[in-house]
């Protein structure tokens, strides 16, 4: 998927999550509404996972920002085949640009411990820079 049709679905979802309507197909390519659409529908797994290693960050107090790209970038971990390092480096490259000063180590952080995989400890886990 490319940084556009991400940042699309990023828009995409922040609207959503500050009106609470669904996003709009209107609004944005065919990819990018499969993804936040995707992301939208299941916010509340997405939300009870991001929270169960966001330590010290209830997910409704998060940046709406930060919620946004970590439930987007959470759902195309868990439903998308693209690979876990370009999906974490997205994320964290628009944390960087589109959010406050310390959301691309935050959004990097809660993204690293979900992409572990099971049983791993911390830190054998192969995420991005």
């Amino acid at each position: 998927m490319s940084r556009d049709a991400r940042l699309d679905a990023l828009d995409g979802l922040y609207s959503a999550d500050a009106t609470g309507a669904a996003p709009s197909e209107s609004a944005m390519g065919a990819r990018a509404y499969r993804l936040a659409s995707g992301a939208w529908e299941q916010r509340a797994a997405l939300d009870k996972e991001l929270a169960s290693v966001a330590t010290g960050w209830r997910v409704e107090r998060m940046p709406a920002v930060d919620r946004a790209l970590l439930r987007l970038a959470l759902y195309e971990l868990r439903h998308t085949e693209t690979p876990t390092g370009v999906v974490i480096s997205e994320a964290v490259e628009m944390a960087k640009n589109y959010s406050t000063a310390r959301s691309g180590a935050f959004v990097n952080g809660v993204l690293a411990k979900l992409a572990e995989p099971a049983g791993a400890p911390d830190g054998e886990a192969s995420t991005s820079d």
